[in-house]
């Protein structure tokens, strides 16, 4: 860059202006960071994480869930969607007390996941083990594979 502002060689259309105030963004969040004692990476993330996987008869859902007791939880089933919501409490600090990192929130939460297929709404079960939530959706008959007979 250098180069080219002394010697006046073309730019080939390069306008630097905005990296510079892309540059300038990220100063500005790391400094708001900084004095908020917060990070915007902390919060990032959806919670709780949620891992979906499927079998032959059955999509199973496993949900991370730390400090979260099974009746303060709200499973719901809709059609192809299913919602888990709740509220995550944490102690409060004693008085006079200052973060040098705060990453973990309280507040209420709602994640829904779609479903890969219909399920059948009556069978559907779901238990809370040590701050892991699964819930087993088995598949409606219709959406179960089928062995074809070939004549």
């Amino acid at each position: 860059m250098l180069v080219r502002r002394a010697f006046n060689w073309p730019t080939l259309n390069y306008s630097p202006s905005f990296s510079e105030l892309s540059d300038l963004r990220r100063q500005m969040d790391r400094l708001y960071e900084g004095l908020s004692g917060t990070s915007r990476t902390a919060g990032a993330g959806v919670f709780p994480l949620i891992n979906v996987t499927e079998d032959k008869d059955a999509y199973r859902i496993r949900a991370e869930l730390p400090g979260i007791k099974a009746d303060e939880l709200d499973i719901t089933i809709t059609g192809k969607s299913l919602a888990i919501a709740g509220e995550r409490k944490i102690a409060e600090e004693t008085d006079g007390a200052r973060y040098h990192r705060r990453e973990r929130e309280a507040g209420s939460f709602r994640r829904m996941v779609s479903l890969p297929g219909p399920v059948d709404d009556d069978k559907v079960e779901a238990a809370c083990d040590n701050g892991i939530l699964t819930v087993a959706l088995p598949k409606a008959e219709e959406a179960k594979p089928r062995q074809i007979a070939v004549k």
